[in-house]
């Protein structure tokens, strides 16, 4: 099938484009497109895949992706006390900034950005506040304001040591054997189905392979093989449980499709590097704003 690609529109009167979402979900399946994104989540959880990396969604992601990347933005909150997605996106080609200004010495930063964005980067720190207040004013301004503005915020990026490359050094994003609407149907499935077990054949079935050819499929377009990518998509949601609620880890472990406990703290301990108890005591250090927070099941504070 012939690789499906999104092509997005820029603003006429600014060359690129700014937008705010405001949905039950976000409505791009697993997509590619040509330009720059910039995504800042302002209210969601769930997951976002990047190339061949899997992490959790929360309050104040904010991710640069270069053109040609896959990825992936899911929500889970929706059907959780009607929430949905708050988001800002900005989307714009390189061509915007013009060959020749992009030659000039001082530009360097901004090249050396735009070439980190090929396998995404995740902004965080003090980098990811200034940059989300930036973003927060353009929301509310137009014109040539809003373009340097924009300007800023590149120069802001590209002088940070808060950038940080999301997807693997050999993640072939240049592949032409990409099949975003087979992947789409796959992670879709997942994400209905991951507190549940999930077979490699069911799967394979969705996308019409057989077990053997699903497997090199499913290897092609994320860099993991299917068992690793679920156990990651798990612990990812296991994580957001573990900061978000009161539950019991051995609760949590079997919501998030996992068979045991010692196979959800290995499993945990392995891609986090902590046991989810560690974790969830770290977090709730890092964020003492949880520790009054009501818990969505019981009302309770955690």
């Amino acid at each position: 099938m012939k690789p499906i690609f999104q092509k997005l529109t820029a603003e006429p009167e600014e060359g690129f484009a700014f937008k705010t979402i405001r949905a039950t979900g976000f409505d791009c399946p697993w997509h590619v497109h040509p330009e720059y994104e910039l995504i800042l989540v302002l209210q969601s959880d769930g997951y976002r895949i990047v190339g061949d990396s899997i992490a959790p969604l929360a309050a104040g992601d904010l991710v640069f992706v270069g053109p040609g990347l896959p990825h992936i933005w899911q929500n889970e909150s929706a059907t959780k006390e009607g929430r949905g997605v708050h988001a800002l996106l900005i989307q714009f080609e390189e061509g915007f900034l013009g060959d020749g200004l992009l030659r000039l010495p001082a530009m360097e930063p901004i090249r050396r950005l735009l070439d980190g964005a090929a396998r995404g980067l995740h902004v965080v720190g003090p980098t990811r506040d200034a940059a989300s207040a930036l973003m927060m004013d353009m929301a509310n301004s137009t014109g040539f304001r809003r373009v340097l503005q924009f300007l800023e915020l590149l120069g802001l990026l590209a002088h940070s040591s808060d950038c940080h490359p999301i997807a693997s050094p050999t993640f072939a994003v240049e592949s032409p054997l990409y099949d975003q609407e087979r992947m789409n149907h796959v992670f879709q499935f997942l994400n209905r189905h991951l507190g549940q077990v999930i077979r490699l054949s069911e799967a394979a079935r969705i996308v019409g392979l057989s077990d053997g050819a699903f497997s090199r499929f499913f290897r092609l377009h994320t860099g993991k093989t299917f068992p690793e990518f679920l156990n990651e998509l798990r612990i990812g949601r296991a994580c957001r449980l573990l900061i978000e609620d009161d539950k019991p880890v051995t609760e949590i472990c079997y919501e998030c499709g996992f068979a045991n406990l010692s196979n959800f703290n290995r499993q945990f301990l392995r891609l986090r590097s902590l046991s989810p108890g560690a974790f969830r005591r770290q977090m709730h250090r890092r964020l003492p704003n949880l520790s009054t927070r009501p818990s969505p099941r019981s009302g309770k504070r955690l």
